[in-house]
């Protein structure tokens, strides 16, 4: 009679192989893509188990990165961007290539310097139907796009909205130089309010005074 195989057990901790990284469930990882010209794919560690060989599986929800999602890159999306997915999977733990950080969006856009392994997420993704949770985020600028954080963007000291300098009629330098800024909008108001609160002095007369 065979004997039955012992189950698995879930493991806390797995060092990421060649390295001195340990990866626990929570962490992100980057995981080797099935074609080497095709970027690491990301997720997120659910789950660490070990089977009677001492295999290490991990349990995987995955981040899709825009131009994988149904409806593709759009303009505001930024070159970090990735969409927290409800797609799971079970992989070989030696498919980890390293570890990353996704962070939340408004981290991200405080970070001092971006690095390699600095990605942000903003919405959750419904593999299956393209669907995105929040389905509406704030729209800054005339041309009422979400913030890309890639994109340098200028504050109106008027209303507070956020422009981007092209959409001003502005090259990125020009807006670099500005010490304030005011939107179109706001510099009408501000022109009108200073011709209502100025009154009109007569000019001094250029004519030669004759004495009597």
């Amino acid at each position: 009679m065979a004997k039955t195989k012992p189950g698995k057990k879930d493991l806390d901790t797995y060092t990421i192989k060649g390295t001195n990284k340990i990866v626990r469930p929570g962490d992100c990882v980057l995981l080797r893509p099935s074609e080497s010209d095709k970027l690491p794919y990301v997720a997120r560690v659910e789950k660490l188990e070990a089977d009677h060989r001492s295999n290490v599986k991990v349990r995987v929800r995955w981040y899709y990165r825009p131009e994988e999602s149904l409806g593709g890159r759009r303009q505001f999306h930024g070159a970090k961007e990735l969409f927290l997915s409800d797609h799971y999977d079970m992989q070989s733990a030696h498919t980890i290539e390293d570890k990353c950080i996704v962070h939340s969006f408004k981290n991200y856009t405080k970070l001092e310097n971006v690095g390699v392994e600095d990605y942000f997420c903003r919405f959750e993704y419904k593999a299956a139907n393209g669907a995105f949770t929040p389905d509406r985020v704030a729209v800054y600028c005339k041309c009422e796009m979400p913030y890309n954080p890639d994109d340098l963007m200028v504050q109106c000291e008027g209303c507070k909205d956020w422009f981007h300098p092209s959409c001003m009629g502005m090259t990125i330098d020009e807006a670099k130089m500005l010490e304030q800024f005011l939107c179109g909008e706001c510099a009408s108001e501000e022109d009108a309010k200073r011709s209502s609160n100025t009154f009109p002095v007569p000019e001094p007369s250029t004519e030669a005074k004759v004495e009597p």
